[in-house]
């Protein structure tokens, strides 16, 4: 277990907008950092980082929390496993109490996997490097082949003998447990219960995941004999799932961000090749088809991926059908394609390095006009395939979702295609009507069969009643609204610990008030009021049980609280979607106040507002009882309490600036 001190060290050096920009692009926007968030598909950033609090917060899907929950959430780490890998990031060594055996096995299970893996790249380096089956075999290849030695380094890539269970025996024989081995895939059980190595003769490319740990293998075998694949990867497991991950992206992401621009090739030799060129912006797909969580990946870098084919025609015409989308999650997209018989990893090592540059830059196309061409060979001068592509062209168009954008290529696709713009226009406007009826229907069959699936509502007891909106108290509703006891306080008690997380830790000298802190002062108003909210009463109760220990609590702390509830809570209260423009002053010369201008009435207003609602509901209630009430003695009494409450009211109601109907 990690000590407190280490932990506190940890928490300290960690830089929010550091954890989070190594794996999202953010922009700076007001005194927040934006970006898309990484744990929803979203095309229009709702995912902001406060370097002030540091903490991070998504609007659209609700997550947020500190470097170590950042970290946990994306990681899929628990707490100690997110400690270390910050630990590491910024070389803080971590001193560690013992653990009992039941939370050592807890914490082992899935980092055992890492930590096998990492065991055979190192075992697949060694061999390529240091025996003479490597280096004559494994090492040879990539030399002939033209790659430096730097960045065979660079990237791990390794040899795997030729004998069936090299890599098993030496694992077991460092401790490793099989059941670990067959995890990840680089071990395989036969039927007769024999153990051997997935990749033996093989040379080894590691896959990296996105923190630089090995996840998993891809494996080239230097036969022959056709009735061996050429490659095989590693399975999926618990830390490698392929449709996720993107070879090279561990080494390309900074550049990827500082270039704004990703290249995407097809296989890991062309990754290699492209990096040796100097280039280091590359990825490839990893052994897989390219899906659209990895589109997304790259989404959260860059805006602009460049597709480098391979110079095979057929190959070409096969993948442009799979394509759209990336258009789809509105990304910009680039191809460039190599001549007839070369790839990336080819085409560098045959040109060299600067000429190989020079040709990216100078046939980068865009998709659709690529893919235009492309299929416009093919058709030669038959009218209906010339028709078909036309309409394939404006499918890729509709699948662009900023219109700008589409009309943009529909006016050079018309040239292109020698139609005029505005058949061309028509038709994408009736393909985006069909899809926008096609999801209608979809969304109302799958309303028809909820309805059909719940034909009875009293079924399993009355339903419960629709809760209040969000939005509810209004105190100037006009003449007779009342409010009634079903109406929730939520708001103004979210409102009151807002309040004292951001500004309880201040100290103030108001008129007619004692020097105190806000948080005092607040918690002091509030002594008599009991709030409803769960969360809110537990922040509360809580905050009185640190000022009467003689401690402040500040937003920190709420933050960092081990109820997660209450930590999601504060994050969000703490946080806020809008921010008021610097230019407004810099630009426009315009002066915008903010509540902290006036601290004293944003204090009071929030206790003020909570008071009144709870005094609504007293005198709500005190009606209600009058109504009821069939002795007159007591009906008096209840109606001289309503009468002193009343006045607690129309007092509360001067200060909010209320019309009080008598």
């Amino acid at each position: 277990m990690i000590n407190r001190e280490t932990i506190d060290k940890i928490m300290d050096t960690a830089r929010i907008e550091e954890v989070v920009g190594d794996f999202v692009h953010l922009k700076k926007r007001g005194t927040s950092l934006i970006g898309n968030c990484p744990f929803h598909g979203e095309k229009t950033p709702s995912f902001h980082v406060s370097v002030t609090k540091g903490i991070y917060k998504c609007f659209g899907c609700g997550k947020g929390g500190d470097s170590v929950r950042f970290i946990m959430d994306h990681e899929k780490y628990s707490y100690p496993e997110a400690l270390k890998f910050l630990a590491n990031k910024y070389n803080i060594e971590v001193e560690e109490t013992e653990l009992t055996p039941q939370d050592a096995e807890a914490q082992s299970a899935k980092e055992s996997l890492y930590i096998v893996s990492q065991f055979a790249a190192a075992f697949f380096v060694k061999q390529l490097w240091e025996t003479d089956e490597g280096k004559s075999i494994g090492l040879s290849y990539f030399k002939e082949r033209g790659f430096r030695e730097d960045i065979l380094k660079k990237f791990e890539v390794g040899y795997s003998p030729d004998v069936w269970d090299a890599l098993t025996q030496s694992a077991t024989n460092a401790g490793h447990k099989l059941e670990f081995l067959e995890s990840t895939g680089l071990s395989i059980k036969n039927d007769n219960g024999k153990i051997y190595d997935r990749f033996r003769g093989r040379v080894m490319f590691p896959i990296h995941g996105f923190t630089g740990r090995v996840i998993g293998f891809g494996g080239r075998t230097l036969k022959t004999d056709k009735n061996v694949p050429k490659y095989v990867n590693s399975p999926e497991s618990e830390i490698y799932h392929k449709s996720n991950v993107l070879y090279g992206l561990f080494h390309a992401k900074k550049a990827i961000r500082d270039l704004d621009n990703c290249y995407l090739a097809e296989g890991y030799a062309d990754v290699l090749s492209v990096h040796q060129a100097g280039i280091e912006n590359v990825v490839a797909s990893s052994g897989t088809s390219l899906t659209v969580e990895q589109i997304k990946l790259i989404g959260r870098f860059t805006q602009n991926i460049t597709i480098l084919f391979d110079g095979d025609a057929a190959g070409i015409k096969a993948s442009l059908r799979g394509l759209d989308m990336i258009l789809e999650e509105g990304l910009n997209v680039k191809i460039v394609s190599f001549p007839d018989g070369h790839d990336p990893d080819s085409y560098m090592h045959h040109v060299g390095a600067g000429a190989f540059k020079i040709y990216l830059e100078n046939n980068r196309k865009d998709f659709i006009l690529y893919k235009a061409n492309v299929l416009l060979k093919d058709a030669g001068d038959d009218p209906i395939k010339r028709a078909g592509i036309i309409r394939d062209i404006v499918e890729s168009i509709a699948k662009i979702p900023d219109p700008i954008k589409a009309s943009v290529f529909v006016r050079e696709s018309s040239s292109l295609l020698e139609i005029e713009e505005k058949i061309l226009m028509s038709e994408l406007n009736k393909m985006r009507s069909n899809k926008v009826k096609k999801n209608f229907e979809s969304n109302q069959r799958a309303q028809s069969n909820f309805s059909n699936n719940n034909s009875n509502p009293y079924s399993s007891g009355p339903p419960e009643p629709l809760g209040p909106p969000d939005d509810l108290w209004d105190d100037n509703a006009g003449p007779g609204h009342v409010h009634t006891p079903a109406e929730t306080d939520e708001n103004q008690e979210k409102e009151i610990v807002r309040l004292l997380l951001a500004y309880g830790h201040e100290f103030v000298n108001w008129d007619k008030i004692d020097d105190m802190y806000i948080g005092s002062f607040i918690m002091q108003n509030l002594a008599d009021v009991e709030f409803e909210n769960i969360l809110c009463k537990k922040i509360i109760d809580h905050y009185k049980t640190e000022i009467d220990s003689g401690r402040l609590p500040t937003a920190n702390h709420f933050i960092k609280h081990e109820d997660r509830d209450i930590a999601d809570l504060a994050i969000t209260l703490s946080t806020s979607e809008y921010a008021l423009s610097e230019n407004w002053l810099n630009k426009h010369l315009i002066y915008v106040k903010d509540e902290s201008m006036n601290l004293k009435a944003t204090i009071l207003g929030g206790i003020f507002h909570l008071k009144k609602r709870k005094v609504d509901k007293i005198l709500t209630n005190l009606l209600k009882e009058i109504k009821e009430e069939k002795d007159t003695d007591n009906q008096m009494i209840l109606m001289q309490r309503y009468g002193v409450i009343k006045g607690v009211e129309r007092e509360i109601s001067k200060f909010l600036g209320s019309v009080i109907v008598k």
